[in-house]
């Protein structure tokens, strides 16, 4: 399964100081991305049902997206759950084929309705990951 993909162009509300997009921002994208995969994959009562909160992110900020630029966002999530949480991968890179941003954030499902963690079932992780490669 190819990873998904969004494309983001930077605007002015996203530059600092520094004339670059801020590193909150990019948090933000990480995350816009992680619930657009879902969103476009998971069946209609998943999303009723459960719900994803970061509970780690881990970010390599590599090289500064300007103004204007666009970036492509993809993520993956390579193995299957570790009870409620899995890691995701997200990497952003610009138009130029160069990375600007790469990251590993781990996610744990909850209940909606009890707002507690579960063991991620195996029918919510098979539209997500990545089968094996044998």
């Amino acid at each position: 399964m190819p990873p998904f993909e969004i494309r983001i162009t930077a605007t002015e509300a996203d530059i600092d100081e520094l004339g670059h997009v801020n590193n909150a921002v990019w948090v933000r994208w990480i995350q816009d991305i992680a619930t657009a995969h879902w969103q476009a994959v998971a069946p209609a009562e998943h999303q009723t049902a459960y719900i994803w909160v970061v509970t780690r992110h881990e970010i390599d900020y590599l090289r500064a997206a300007l103004p204007g630029e666009t970036v492509i966002g993809r993520t993956w999530i390579p193995e299957g759950p570790r009870g409620a949480r899995f890691d995701r991968h997200v990497e952003f890179v610009g138009e130029d084929g160069k990375p600007r941003v790469r990251a590993r954030t781990t996610w744990a499902i909850l209940d909606k309705e009890s707002g507690r963690p579960l063991r991620v079932p195996a029918e919510v992780a098979t539209p997500v990951v990545e089968p094996e490669k044998s």
